[in-house]
Formats: C-alpha cells, structure tokens, sequence
C-alpha cells in the first residue's frame, strides 16, 4: 500500500473515531435523542452555519462520488456514501479517497 494511501486510510480512521468520540458523549449525557442532537446542531448560528456547510460538502461528494463511480466502475467506492451521511464528511471523504487509489486491475 503507497504512503498516500496509508494517510486516506488514517485519516477516514480519525474521521470516524473523533467526532464519533462526541457523538457517543452526547448520547450518553442525552440519551438517544436523534430529534434533540438536531436541536442541538442549531442552537445559535455559528452551529447552524457549521451544519450547512458540512451538508453541501457531503452532497457535493456524493454527486462526485456516483459521477466517478458511473464511468470507473468502482462499486467498492460507493461505501463512502453511508459513511459520509452516518458518520460525517470527516470519514466519507478520505475513505472514498482511499477507495479510489486502490490500485487497477
């Protein structure tokens, strides 16, 4: 495996244990609140901004993602998809990174 790849592989680790870290915190202090960590994500608008930033980001490396995926037919890629709306573009980028510098057979 190439040193470039080692790094997507890191980072997407990273991507899912960090922000995972405080998600499971905010379960924990909360309970499973799916509607109340929503709130929460806009509760002034500094957060709110964050939000929709990360969403366009994730929409935007979705549409690359099929676009990629529709002339490369690199079917493994399209797992960076849930990653990237169940965990966060933090993981769903590197991962699909690392997914398509896998070597051409």
């Amino acid at each position: 495996m190439s040193p470039l790849r080692m790094i997507y592989l890191g980072l997407a680790v990273w991507g899912t244990v960090h922000p995972m870290y405080y998600f499971i915190t905010w379960f924990r202090e909360n309970g499973f609140d799916i509607m109340g960590m929503m709130a929460a994500w806009h509760a002034n608008a500094a957060a709110s901004g964050l939000v929709w930033d990360l969403t366009i980001a994730a929409v935007a490396l979705t549409v690359w993602i099929i676009a990629e995926v529709a002339v490369r037919r690199n079917w493994r890629a399209l797992l960076a998809i849930p990653a990237t709306f169940c965990i966060g573009v933090s993981c769903g980028l590197p991962l699909y990174l690392f997914l398509r510098t896998a070597p051409v057979k």
